[in-house]
């Protein structure tokens, strides 16, 4: 058996010291730990990390969103100032695609200044010599309330599936929540609270309500939700949120752990894997709408990006192609960012946007019904 990690040894020593750990605490620190955590330390993308993004599956996919924006950016009435922010950029694979797709619109690439969230020190470093290329003014956050006050395009890819989530299982006296402790063997094992949360049922959508004993619910801290949803009705602009995830809030445990390009155990190396878990679209549109933005889908990754014109780019991309392996590059990025097979993207992943009252339907989003905001149908 290896030796434990720092980290590991940090989190058994807080569970020593204060008895077992919420999930959400867990994950939060096997994420996100300063000097430790997953995405403070390296760079998880790629064939040689642990993942691979729709980004860094093909040009097309940045492209597409980079002229969203820009067409975004005039159903907003063309401001000269526009703050283009990204959630979680990665490696700048987005931006870097996206920027290159507006440089035929002068009068957006004019206006636009990039803003980046991000925690990572490492990852900060490779966006700046992804992007600086480009002389657009780059500017770096820690979270979205520290960028500038003004109209705003917000982009988060594969963004809010890294928030930690909380559990809680049912029990015959109520909802306990889940935690992490040390088992019998020595190791990381689940457990539960002793007590029931209180008056968990009333925050509760209806159908989770009323699952069985045994069942997990997962929720995610709303404040990132709400935060988006008041900075869009105060500034203007609109936001792009593309995640795997589901369209109604039910039960069911969803964490995971990559590592290697292969699941992991979550409760094994920490802050050497990577932990998700998907995103509950109903409980997020609730938290933006909360705050008086506009609703529009989810709709699937499929749709979405067709109505953009994927298959369109794809082709144009193939007749510029010089070999037949690049052609067939093209057709199977397009393939794993629009199919319906199980290790596809089309379907499991959503699209929605968020808007001020003033911008519109936008771009992909003109057959899509505004949500609802209702935690059992946030609209298609």
């Amino acid at each position: 058996m290896s030796e434990p990690s720092l980290l590991e040894i940090e989190i058994r020593r807080r569970i020593a010291a204060a008895g077992p750990m919420p999930v959400g605490q867990y994950m939060a620190l096997c994420l996100g730990d300063p000097e430790h955590g997953y995405y403070t330390t390296r760079d998880p993308f790629g064939v040689r990390g642990d993942f691979i993004t729709a980004p860094e599956i093909s040009q097309m996919f940045g492209e597409l969103i980079g002229l969203w924006m820009a067409t975004v950016w005039t159903q907003m009435g063309s401001p000269e100032n526009i703050r283009i922010v990204e959630l979680g950029p990665g490696r700048g694979t987005l931006m870097n695609d996206a920027l290159r797709a507006v440089q035929m619109i002068p009068a957006f690439r004019e206006a636009l200044v990039v803003h980046l969230v991000d925690i990572s020190p490492a990852l900060r470093s490779m966006q700046e010599q992804t992007l600086e290329h480009w002389g657009a003014p780059l500017s770096w956050h820690a979270s979205l309330e520290e960028v500038p006050k003004g109209p705003a395009i917000i982009i988060a890819n594969e963004f809010f599936d890294a928030l930690p989530i909380n559990q809680a299982v049912k029990a015959e006296d109520g909802w306990h929540e889940r935690q992490i402790g040390i088992g019998e063997n020595g190791q990381f094992a689940y457990t539960t609270a002793r007590d029931p949360i209180a008056h968990f049922d009333m925050l509760l959508p209806p159908t989770v309500r009323q699952a069985g004993i045994g069942s997990i619910y997962e929720w995610r801290d709303n404040r990132p939700a709400m935060q988006l949803g008041k900075r869009l009705k105060d500034e203007g602009g609109a936001a792009l949120v593309i995640d795997y995830g589901h369209t109604a809030s039910g039960v069911g445990e969803t964490l995971q752990a990559v590592g290697r390009h292969a699941y992991a155990d979550p409760l094994s190396e920490p802050g050497d894997v990577d932990l998700t878990a998907h995103v509950d679209f109903a409980a997020l549109a609730i938290g933006v709408q909360a705050m008086g933005a506009e609703i529009f889908g989810p709709i699937t990754q499929a749709e979405f990006l067709t109505r953009l014109g994927i298959e369109t780019r794809a082709a144009t991309l193939k007749k510029k192609a010089t070999s037949r392996a690049a052609v067939a590059d093209v057709d199977a990025a397009l393939a794993r960012l629009v199919g319906m097979g199980r290790t596809d993207m089309g379907e499991m992943f959503k699209a929605a946007s968020f808007t001020h009252a003033a911008v519109g339907v936008p771009p992909g989003f003109e057959r899509a019904i505004r949500g609802s905001g209702n935690a059992g149908d946030p609209g298609r």
